[in-house]
């Protein structure tokens, strides 16, 4: 459970993707890195109540909702239709991989057994670029239950800015 390094190429994996607009897809991370980097950002569940605030918070955060320089895209075990109920509920600009085998969350080695029972992604955020090499990572670090973890979105946004080299960076979402 200890997530990929910064530096390490990823295996592409495919994974039913629910857009905003209310579409589903078979959806690589190829293909997601085609049009500008993305910030993979795994969490627990939707309708949890530190995931709600996960995910309304980066809404709120004008420069990851803006997308202009990095798309936000999230990853749980929830399915298709919960994620549908939690796009809506939420007013969400981001689409959400419906991970409900942690296919994906194997990938990035971030699955993790709450209270060693049930299986779940480890609250986590992955930069990749274009080569689907990890540019930035952060990891949760709570230490009983580490799918607790809220990403301090100040130093998410930093560590994106430094990675993509992006000038001036205090204009976006301030």
């Amino acid at each position: 459970m200890a997530g990929i390094p910064v530096g390490t190429q990823v295996e592409d994996t495919t994974v039913p993707l629910v857009r905003p607009d209310e579409s589903v897809t078979e959806t690589s991370l190829s293909e997601l890195v085609e049009e500008k980097p993305v910030l993979l950002c795994f969490y627990t569940a939707d309708f949890s109540p530190d995931c709600t605030d996960e995910w309304c918070s980066f809404r709120d955060f004008d420069w990851f909702a803006a997308g202009h320089d990095v798309q936000v895209v999230g990853s749980s075990k929830s399915g298709v239709g919960m994620h549908h109920r939690f796009i809506d509920r939420y007013d969400l600009s981001f689409p959400l991989f419906a991970d409900t085998d942690l296919e994906l969350a194997e990938t990035f080695d971030v699955v993790y057994r709450t209270f060693g029972v049930s299986k779940r992604s480890r609250r986590s955020c992955f930069l990749l670029d274009s080569d689907l090499t990890v540019r930035y990572r952060w990891l949760g670090q709570h230490w009983i239950d580490p799918t607790r973890d809220t990403p301090p979105l100040s130093e998410v946004y930093e560590g994106v800015t430094e990675a993509l080299e992006i000038e001036n960076p205090e204009t976006f979402g301030f």
